[in-house]
C-alpha cells in the first residue's frame, strides 16, 4: 500500500514528461491545451442556469497530463482568453460578464481542479492504477460541482443551487470522469517503463 501513499517525491507518472521539456515546449503545449479546451467547451447541452458542457473532462485530464502546475497555468490561460474576449468559453461564449454570472464559480474552479487532478496524478493515482485515475477524475468533477454551486448559492439560494447547478451534473461527472481515467490508461501503454518504476 506504501506505493499509493502521497510522496513529495518527483513525480511517479508522466506521460508527456513536460516538466522534463524546453520552455518552448511548454509554452507550445499550453497553447495546444487551450485549443483542446476551446474546442471541448462548443459540447454543449443548454440548461438553465448552467449547461452541461465537456470542459470538466478536458480540466481533468489536462491537470493529469501536464501535471498541476502547468495544468494549473494552462486552464488559467484559457480562462484569460475567454475573459478578453476569444469565444473560447461553453458554446463559443467570451467576456468577462461570464465570471460574474451563474457559471462563475465553475470557471474560477477549473485551475483548482487541474491542479488537484494533476498534483494526485503525480502521486501515483494515474493511467497506471486506473481505479485511482478514476477516483482522481471523480474527486476532480466534484470540487468543480461543489465550488460552483456554492458560487451559485449566493444568487439563488442553496436549494435551488443544489437542484439546479449540483445534481444534474453527477452522472456526467462519473460518465466523464470514467472516460479521463479511460483515456489516461491508454497513455500509461505509451510510458517510458522507467518513469512508472516506484
Amino acid at each position: 500500500m506504501t506505493d499509493i501513499a502521497f510522496s513529495p517525491s518527483k513525480p511517479s507518472f508522466s506521460p508527456l514528461r513536460l516538466q522534463t521539456r524546453s520552455y518552448s515546449w511548454q509554452a507550445a503545449a499550453v497553447v495546444l491545451g487551450t485549443l483542446f479546451l476551446a474546442l471541448l467547451s462548443q459540447i454543449e447541452v443548454p440548461m438553465v442556469p448552467v449547461p452541461v458542457t465537456m470542459q470538466t473532462f478536458a480540466v481533468t485530464l489536462i491537470g493529469a497530463l501536464y501535471g498541476w502546475r502547468l495544468g494549473a497555468i494552462t486552464i488559467a490561460a484559457w480562462l484569460v482568453e475567454g475573459a478578453v474576449g476569444f469565444p473560447v468559453l461553453s458554446g463559443g461564449a467570451a467576456g468577462i460578464q461570464h465570471f460574474a454570472g451563474p457559471t462563475g464559480g465553475y470557471l474560477f474552479a477549473f485551475p483548482l481542479v487541474g491542479a488537484l487532478v494533476g498534483w494526485l496524478a503525480e502521486r501515483g493515482w494515474n493511467g497506471s492504477r486506473v481505479l485511482l485515475a478514476f477516483a482522481a477524475m471523480v474527486l476532480g468533477n466534484l470540487a468543480c460541482l461543489v465550488l460552483g454551486t456554492a458560487w451559485l448559492a449566493a444568487t439563488i439560494g442553496l436549494e435551488q443551487a443544489i437542484t439546479f447547478g449540483f445534481l444534474p451534473f453527477l452522472i456526467g461527472g462519473l460518465l466523464k470522469s470514467a472516460l479521463g481515467a479511460a483515456t489516461l490508461k491508454l497513455f500509461s501503454g505509451k510510458a517510458d517503463p522507467a518513469a512508472t518504476a516506484s
